[in-house]
């Protein structure tokens, strides 16, 4: 107890003073007042949760209300929430704030009420009440069809405008989300119409249903509630169903034939009561068909017949006895009803048409009647355009009309034959003619073979008929010898003896007997040295004949082979003669003497008659020399050189006691033919040592010591083309003074002279042995000679003056050796062109002017001597 306390509280132990009456002590305490809650009303959050209303939607785990009480005495409280036993447990509470918690989803469907029993304690009293919490409606339910699938009978002759069925729905929620409204899908394409409250299904007001167009409806109704909150927002829930509308047949349609337009044939060959064809009607109502009656209302003329219930229409006469060619029947059919009477019918035309029965094919026939097989024997490549007239062929169709039309054409090698007419009605006679005469070869084909088809052609039967053509072929001339190849070739040894063969040539002619045999010729100014056999083809060398490659390898002729009738061909042989070592190498004539200049080689030269490698290739070697370590000789060129120590006439000296430097070599040259040949010669060197003058017109001397003619002929050129160039010159210059009418002072003339410029000479080379001669040859006239026009024109018959003659050629270079140093014979070249003197030089002697010149031109020759460092041309 808090102040005042009870040992014995009445309240507590109300039992313990009526079993034990026994003398007490009553002590006077406070009492203890239990708690309680505070009641603010339905529209409270906080209190004893007394006429709580919550919405169904409310999110679990929200805060939907506070327990909120006292105790009397202040003692804090705490509050709890129990159900009854069985309850689904929907809220929590926190027992010391009092905040209740939605623990689980409401769904007012299910339970609208919640009992909770809510208590409040102070530690010693606890006071609890039993409160009932209602749960409000939300939006949350969608309409639901009851009593589906929807499946309606409707009579095709139902009025537009008639109820055909009433949908329900129901929507469990209250309030506008449990009100439903009724509307159709696709409403614009659909023959019917509902009521949006009360859900009854009509057939569309204009609008009639038809069982033969369409049998089966399907329409989707959709089922909308009025909407409502749900977690705040507006909500509208929907569903559909579908309703099948089964159109039920009423009979309302007359008959129907199937398959028009109806025609059919009678043949020649049609037996009387036979069927021609059968129509078809139907009942135009298809749910519940009446039976179909036929009858031919007019068109028979007695000679058709139908049967009432199939339709069949059969022939009841021959087809010889029928009048038309074509009949029209006029046919009714008729609705009978279950009670027999007749409620609808149709008509119908029948066209039947008396046709020639297609039953004879086309048939070829020869002289003597019918004939499926043709021979011919012919001689091969006829003119183009030619008749086979030997083929005597008729072709027939007994049908009349159009069975008796049919096309020809001939099956086989293509190309060849071609065939008239291409299209027969009834009879024709066949003809063949040539198309390609060249494929008409002996030698491709003995016997050519084809087949005449005969096809009908506008007939379903499509009948036909072959006959055999047999062509047998003659031979003809008419091939030429043909030649393996357009040409032969063919190699034989040049020691080869006569007679011996060379190549088979080879002709074939695919003509049969004697027009195939070949015989063969040879003709050209190739084939003096050879024969063919005329039935072998095979070409051999003349008993006599010699063959040489040195003096001629190359042969070639032609070879004709040639038939009975002279027809031939040609193919052009060649024939090489194959080389044979049969020649020594000979060596020069010049090679007995040879100068040599120490540092330069001097060359021999062996020849080898031989045609081919490597029977003409020459090598050289030294036999024989004393001493023998003097020379070296080049195997391939046959050049000989010195050895290299060997480098002026004193070494040679001191090797040989011979003064005059004059060597003999025993040289051998050698082919490399199998067997191999070699002839060996002697040959005499001269050493000499190098002279003090080099240059081209030194070595050019040294190279013509041995063969003067040479130098000669050299020297003779030279002087040729100087007088031809002399000559040009004169004849340009006197057609340049005779054609111009200026007047050229003289002066001007000779300084036009001296533009010529000279070769290039040299003091070393240059010896005046005879001063006076030398200058002679620069003596110039006296000017009262040489210049008498001074103008140069052509009044004046005066001498020209002659130009200079034109400098030699340089005398060729000798080839050096790749290990020698090169070296020059000193030499001069060149000319002095004369200078004309002034008019005070005319009265001087000549001897005056003579050593002028001499003078001018060694002043001249020392000045360039000392400006150039070496004498050159």
């Amino acid at each position: 107890m808090k102040q005042w306390e009870l040992l014995l509280h009445p309240r507590n132990s109300p039992n313990l003073l009526r079993d034990h009456p026994l003398p007490m002590t009553a002590i006077c305490v406070q009492a203890n007042y239990a708690p309680y809650f505070f009641d603010n009303g339905a529209r409270s959050t906080n209190g004893n949760m007394a006429l709580l209303s919550l919405s169904e939607d409310t999110p679990v785990g929200s805060h939907v209300y506070t327990l909120n009480g006292t105790d009397p005495e202040g003692d804090p409280v705490t509050y709890g929430l129990t159900y009854e036993a069985g309850s689904r447990r929907y809220f929590s509470v926190d027992g010391n704030l009092g905040n209740v918690t939605l623990i689980e989803e409401l769904d007012r469907e299910k339970e609208d009420e919640i009992e909770v029993i809510v208590s409040i304690s102070d530690g010693l009293s606890t006071v609890s009440e039993k409160v009932r919490i209602l749960v409000m409606d939300a939006n949350d339910e969608s309409p639901e069809f009851i009593n589906t699938p929807y499946i309606v009978q409707v009579p095709e002759n139902s009025p537009s405008g008639s109820s055909i069925f009433k949908i329900e729905a129901v929507d469990r929620d209250t309030g506008s989300g449990g009100s439903i409204t009724y509307f159709l899908q696709n409403i614009h394409a659909n023959k019917f119409t509902i009521d949006r409250h009360s859900g009854v299904l009509r057939i569309k007001s204009g609008v009639t249903l038809d069982y033969e167009k369409s049998r089966t409806h399907f329409v989707v109704v959709v089922a909308k509630d009025g909407g409502g909150k749900l977690r705040g927002d507006n909500k509208v829930f929907s569903a559909t169903t579908t309703v099948t509308v089964n159109v039920e047949d009423v009979q309302d349609t007359p008959p129907m034939f199937i398959g028009t337009p109806y025609y059919g044939y009678v043949y020649e060959d049609t037996l009387p009561g036979s069927e021609v064809l059968t129509v078809v009607a139907l009942d135009g109502d298809r749910g519940k068909p009446n039976n179909i009656h036929y009858c031919i209302v007019n068109g028979s003329e007695g000679s058709f017949e139908i049967s009432n219930t199939t339709g069949a229409i059969s022939v009841i006469k021959s087809p010889n006895q029928l009048k038309k060619e074509v009949y029209e029947l006029r046919v009714q059919a008729s609705e009978v009803s279950p009670e027999g009477d007749v409620s609808a019918y149709a008509f119908a035309t029948v066209t039947i048409r008396v046709v020639d029965l297609n039953n004879h094919p086309p048939t070829f026939y020869g002289e003597s009647g019918p004939q499926n097989r043709f021979e011919l024997t012919m001689y091969e490549h006829p003119p183009e355009g030619e008749i086979l007239r030997g083929l005597k062929i008729t072709v027939n169709d007994s049908d009349q009309g159009a069975n008796a039309k049919f096309n020809l054409r001939l099956v086989g090698p293509g190309g060849i034959f071609r065939v008239v007419p291409l299209t027969v009605l009834n009879e024709a006679q066949v003809t063949i003619i040539v198309e390609n005469s060249a494929a008409i070869d002996y030698e491709k084909f003995k016997v050519l073979t084809f087949k005449l088809l005969a096809i009908e052609v506008n007939t379903p039967e499509k009948f036909s008929s072959t006959a055999d053509i047999a062509i047998r072929l003659l031979d003809t001339n008419d091939n030429v010898p043909k030649f393996s190849s357009d040409y032969y070739i063919a190699r034989i040894p040049e020691n080869s003896p006569g007679g011996s063969n060379v190549v088979a040539v080879t002709a074939t002619d695919p003509d049969s007997g004697l027009w195939g045999e070949v015989k063969y010729s040879i003709y050209g100014t190739g084939a003096d040295l050879f024969l063919i056999h005329p039935s072998t083809g095979i070409i051999y060398t003349q008993p006599w004949a010699v063959l040489d490659a040195e003096v001629n390898s190359k042969y070639n002729f032609y070879v004709k082979a040639e038939d009975t009738d002279g027809k031939y061909s040609l193919a052009e042989v060649f024939i090489t003669v194959l080389d044979v070592n049969d020649h020594s190498p000979e060596f020069n004539e010049n090679i007995q003497e040879k100068t040599m200049i120490i540092g330069s080689p001097v060359k021999i030269e062996a020849i080898d008659q031989d045609a081919e490698e490597p029977n003409n290739i020459v090598d050289y070697s030294i036999m024989q020399a004393d001493p023998a370590n003097v020379f070296d000789i080049d195997q391939s060129t046959g050049e000989i050189k010195l050895k290299s120590y060997i480098r002026s006439l004193d070494i040679i000296h001191n090797i040989t006691k011979n003064k005059d430097c004059i060597w003999s070599l025993v040289v051998q040259a050698k082919d490399r033919g199998s067997p191999s040949f070699s002839t060996t010669a002697v040959l005499k060197i001269d050493i000499t040592e190098e002279t003090l003058h080099k240059g081209p017109m030194a070595a050019f001397l040294m190279q013509t010591k041995d063969n003067p003619m040479k130098a000669l002929g050299v020297l003779a050129g030279v002087m040729g083309i100087m007088v031809l160039i002399t000559i040009m010159i004169s004849t340009a210059m006197f057609w340049r003074n005779k054609r111009s009418n200026k007047i050229m002072p003289v002066r001007r003339i000779i300084k036009k002279r001296q533009t010529q410029q000279s070769r290039t000479v040299r003091m070393e080379w240059l010896k005046f042995k005879r001063p006076s001669n030398a200058a002679e040859k620069f003596v110039v006239e006296d000017d009262a000679k040489s210049l008498q026009n001074e103008n140069s024109n052509n009044n004046v018959q005066a001498a020209p003056v002659p130009p200079a003659a034109p400098l030699p050629p340089p005398p060729p270079a000798l080839a050096a050796s790749g290990n020698s140093a090169a070296w020059r014979v000193p030499t001069v070249s060149g000319s002095l062109t004369p200078k004309f003197i002034n008019k005070q030089l005319k009265k001087r002697g000549h001897s005056s002017t003579h050593n002028a010149l001499v003078s001018e031109l060694k002043m001249k020759f020392e000045k360039r001597n000392a400006s150039m460092g070496e004498p050159h041309i």
